[in-house]
């Protein structure tokens, strides 16, 4: 048989790829579906991460060794590009900078006489804390802006305020706001949505605590109003933080020794009335001995 000499070393190298092929026929175990699973929800979930970090995290915290090029060459596959995503979440993006975020809303009570009575809340968008509460029978610019001026206090970290187009907004009061160093930012015409985090909030005041009362009047009012909003911040748990409470009592955290069915001996379950019994607070105290 005739062939030319690049013929036969083609053949040769063609038998040694089927050799070494047939000699490392164990070769490295393949990484488990879970485990596959895993490192891309941790690279999907944290942007920033990569091949090494992610190899990293395995081997410190979950005792888990495995090569970063194993998990680059993973990703490759399951994610159809082997380049790092330099982009993060939207919802990171969003809670990061919430934090610098305030937002104001109006909302009306009606007293036991029929006199329609105003409602201004301010709320932090970034820990959902209500900042500041009250209610006045003619509400105009000049006590708005004294209450953000209760509500902001003089060493705030805060950037933005949101607002409505509400008529009691005045110009020399939105001049006044951005001389503490906070940027107002009107929300669109005929758009409650746009100011979502101070609607959720009014509906919670109006389930939880209007709808079941009836204000004797201005004083009564701003009584309950003060009442819930201290039960809101510190005793009412949030399910969008996970669930948890925006501004928590310190030294009530649950122990240690504290078993998913069952109440230790040490502790005692204390109730506390809110509202006259319209809600009730439940803490952990130690036992007397």
């Amino acid at each position: 048989m005739v062939v030319k000499p690049e013929t036969l070393v083609g053949w040769h190298r063609k038998a040694l790829q089927l050799f070494w092929r047939w000699k490392s026929r164990g070769g490295r175990p393949r990484v488990r579906g879970n485990l596959r699973a895993l490192i891309a929800e941790m690279v999907r979930e944290n942007p920033t991460w990569w091949q090494r970090r992610a190899a990293s995290e395995l081997a410190l915290k979950l005792g888990i060794h495995i090569s970063p090029r194993i998990i680059r060459a993973l990703l490759a596959r399951r994610i159809g590009t082997s380049d790092r995503r330099d982009s993060q979440r939207w919802m990171a993006f969003v809670r990061n900078h919430a934090k610098a975020m305030v937002a104001c809303d109006l909302d009306v009570a009606v007293t036991l006489r029929f006199q329609i009575l105003y409602l201004f809340v301010v709320v932090d968008l970034g820990t959902h804390k209500l900042l500041h509460v009250n209610t006045t029978p003619h509400p105009n610019a000049t006590w708005t802006l004294q209450q953000l001026r209760e509500a902001i206090p003089s060493d705030h970290r805060y950037r933005w305020l949101f607002r409505d187009r509400s008529g009691i907004f005045s110009v020399d009061l939105d001049r006044s706001v951005e001389a503490f160093g906070v940027a107002v930012l009107k929300t669109p015409v005929r758009a409650p949505k746009a100011n979502a985090f101070c609607e959720r909030l009014i509906g919670s005041l109006r389930r939880e605590c209007l709808d079941w009362l009836i204000p004797l009047g201005e004083r009564h009012l701003r009584g309950l109003l003060r009442e819930w909003a201290a039960h809101y911040n510190r005793g009412r748990p949030h399910m969008s933080l996970g669930p948890g409470i925006p501004d928590p009592v310190p030294g009530g955290a649950i122990p240690r020794k504290m078993h998913g069915h069952k109440v230790p001996s040490c502790v005692a379950i204390k109730k506390k009335a809110i509202l006259g019994g319209l809600h009730h607070e439940c803490r952990l105290e130690q036992a007397a001995a």
